[in-house]
């Protein structure tokens, strides 16, 4: 076990944890239910792009992508700038409007504003239901990677690393709730963009220059240079499936939508916005060209996701090796609080409360139930994440497509389409899932394409044609005589 490496990052932990005792502190002075979930509204624009951007980033950019990127080359490099506009497109498509009717419905999750334009109890049970079971994936591979990353770079056990790391995480978002999240994915952004950068250069360093590192690129196989990858992997259906799937798709994540809930004003939205894209941009670059240039130092790794921490030992000292460890882990970290919390609101919420909608809870009894919920549920992902996949890039982008697949166009639609109703939503979603599960399960890929594209174009005639058969013009946000 490698001390001097460790040491960095028990104090990174430390810090997290202080963050999270300061908002648990904040947290008793405020109304305590709505501040654990949503921060009471209150986030500014630095903090809004901070915690959009360290919640997408996760262990799939700091582990998962730049594997892929060290088995395939620089094409999935290109690839990865797919990911660049994530940002825009959440804060552009729901942004504003998303926190105004927010604030009217008083809504915390997701589901309420589901409910808020349906008036659908169905549509809530079944979007509560599809976040709860495609987040046990999304997280179970978060964990796995945290894990990962112990087990490669300290030569902690994976089970060992897989409890110090998961009890820990769990604590402190269970304690902190969403105000912990939140100032926690300012400081764990700050760790991502310092630590991604130094990676870079210290590989480009130890490499010999980018010219003998293309050279030796070119000697290991020529295809690693291309844009399509070795025997044309990335090929155009695989390219556009990809941009559907971690771009346009990623206005229909629950976790991220939440966050377009808790800014405060329009002014955050605006430098969320351009801060937000800067800091995705930056590592999502710098990550998957350490990935794809560290096949020049190390050329012989049998599980791809264990590239990152095996350059970061090979190439930074001990004690700075420590220190920027702390930032895949930290892209880890702010994942799982946050997709974390969504479930334990969509269980408090949207399951338990609407079992008995008139029995009177008040906020610290609820905020305790959340509390209990978020350790059991974590308790249970870590269970899952005990044997692990080689490659957690793909069961976490199967995740991705689920929820897209799902939720989507009923949010979207939801917002700019006044005659959406309940029937149309419904369908769609019904119509989104079966398409997507059938296609992942049995790996049927139409014209090539991902299983996410086909089930997004189904979800969409199937909203479109089963509209009609609701009550027309009975969008319930949006309808003016609602306002």
């Amino acid at each position: 076990m490698h001390i001097d490496i460790l040491l960095p990052l028990i104090i990174y932990l430390a810090l997290v944890f202080a963050l999270s005792a300061y908002a648990y502190i904040k947290r008793k002075k405020v109304n305590q239910f709505a501040d654990y979930f949503i921060g009471n509204r209150t986030m500014g624009g630095f903090l809004l792009a901070m915690t959009l951007a360290a919640t997408y980033i996760s262990a799939s950019s700091f582990i998962g992508g730049p594997g892929a990127a060290y088995k395939y080359g620089l094409g999935w490099v290109l690839l990865s700038m797919i990911q660049v506009p994530t940002v825009l497109l959440s804060l552009g498509i729901l942004g504003k409007k998303f926190a105004i009717l927010a604030r009217k419905y008083n809504a915390i999750t997701l589901s309420d504003m589901l409910y808020a334009h349906y008036k659908s109890r169905l549509i809530v049970w079944f979007a509560s239901i599809t976040i709860v079971v495609a987040f046990i994936g999304a997280m179970t591979v978060q964990f796995i990677g945290g894990a990962r990353l112990l087990e490669s770079s300290v030569a902690i056990p994976y089970d060992i690393g897989l409890l110090i790391f998961g009890i820990g995480t769990v604590i402190y978002t269970a304690f902190g709730g969403f105000r912990a999240s939140i100032l926690n994915d300012a400081f764990q952004g700050l760790v991502m963009i310092i630590g991604a950068i130094l990676l870079l250069v210290a590989i480009i360093y130890a490499g010999g220059g980018i010219p003998q590192i293309m050279t030796r690129l070119h000697e290991i196989d020529p295809a690693l240079l291309t844009p399509q990858g070795p025997k044309d992997f990335m090929d155009f259906p695989f390219m556009t499936s990809f941009w559907v799937l971690v771009c346009f798709g990623v206005v229909g994540l629950p976790h991220t939508a939440v966050r377009c809930m808790a800014y405060k004003d329009s002014r955050a939205v605006h430098r969320g916005i351009i801060i937000g894209t800067i800091v995705v941009s930056i590592i999502m670059f710098t990550m998957h060209l350490s990935g794809a240039l560290g096949r020049v130092l190390v050329d012989d790794l049998t599980i791809p996701d264990q590239v990152v921490p095996t350059l970061i030992i090979k190439v930074l000292p001990p004690l700075a090796a420590g220190i920027f460890l702390a930032a895949p882990l930290a892209a880890i970290m702010s994942t799982i609080n946050a997709q974390l919390l969504q479930v334990s609101s969509v269980i408090i919420k949207d399951l338990f409360l609407s079992i008995s909608p008139n029995k009177q809870y008040n906020d610290q009894k609820l905020t305790r139930i959340s509390v209990a919920i978020t350790i059991l549920f974590g308790g249970l992902l870590i269970l899952a994440a005990w044997n692990p996949p080689d490659m957690i890039i793909w069961l976490n982008l199967l995740a991705f497509g689920g929820l897209e697949a799902v939720f989507l166009w009923p949010l979207v639609l939801g917002l700019y389409w006044k005659k959406a109703n309940a029937t149309g939503a419904l369908c769609s979603m019904f119509a989104g899932a079966i398409c997507y599960i059938v296609l992942a399960s049995y790996h049927i890929q139409l014209m090539h394409f991902h299983p996410i594209v086909p089930s997004l174009i189904i979800g969409l005639i199937t909203f479109i044609i089963s509209n009609p058969f609701g009550k027309a013009g009975k969008n319930y946000a949006l309808d003016s005589t609602q306002n």
